[in-house]
């Protein structure tokens, strides 16, 4: 990975896109995402984490797996660039590709990431070194923790991406 890796930062939290599974295993799947085929992404979708407490059995589970090969819709629920390489956790439950929902990590409340959501995603990086860390979070949690004195700043943190 170069100092900042660039590519995977047109992906965000949020995000609808297509992937292709690649393979199964007990906990998942790990998939492709279509358009990133060679950006050096590692993506996954965490089967029991997103159904085992809606079915009944391992079988039941198990046929909730999308077939090797088949191309699924999805949204990214998270990205860690922490060192590389980039890895993507996708969502294929019905209600996070309707609206997907995080904890501000600022407040902890629940925060729409969806487009038409209240979410900013906000990328940290280092001068020192490669790898960045992705924080999401209201809007007015933000501003709110701008120096007041700041209000340029304050009042974009409450407009970015809003349609004017």
């Amino acid at each position: 990975m170069e100092r900042f890796e660039t590519e995977s930062l047109a992906l965000m939290p949020g995000q609808k896109v297509q992937a292709t599974v690649l393979s199964h295993h007990p906990w998942g799947v790990i998939v492709e995402i279509v358009g990133y085929e060679n950006a050096g992404l590692s993506a996954s979708i965490d089967m029991i984490q997103q159904f085992s407490r809606t079915t009944s059995s391992h079988d039941e589970l198990l046929a909730l797996f999308p077939p090797i090969g088949s191309q699924i819709d999805a949204v990214i629920e998270q990205i860690h660039r922490w060192h590389p390489p980039v890895s993507v956790r996708l969502s294929i439950r019905p209600a996070d590709l309707e609206s997907l929902t995080w904890s501000c990590d600022f407040c902890g409340e629940r925060i729409t990431l969806s487009p038409g959501g209240d979410a900013l995603v906000l990328d940290s990086r280092s001068n020192d070194g490669p790898g960045s860390h992705t924080l999401i979070s209201h809007r007015h949690c933000l501003a709110k923790r701008i120096r007041p004195d700041n209000t340029g700043e304050r009042a974009r943190a409450l407009k970015i991406g809003k349609m004017h």
